[in-house]
């Protein structure tokens, strides 16, 4: 059985899009943006909000637009 506390963070959401182009960035970014799940400019991908989530977003923060969403 889940706890209330693991309920809490399954619930939190998080959408990236990607807003810049990958072209001229760095090769570790190209590969960050592609395990986000990203291919196209303006393409979006919903991910659990973690730690592990959090720094990849970071590391690439340059590229896509964060918006906090429901899940």
């Amino acid at each position: 059985m889940a706890t209330k506390k693991n309920e809490n963070a399954a619930d939190k959401m998080l959408k990236v899009t990607l807003v810049k182009s990958t072209i001229g960035s760095l090769e570790k970014h190209k590969k960050t943006v592609q395990a986000l799940g990203l291919k196209k400019i303006r393409s979006s991908v919903v991910v659990r909000d973690n730690p592990a989530m959090r720094g990849m977003i970071f590391a690439v923060k340059h590229l896509v637009t964060v918006e906090e969403v429901q899940g």
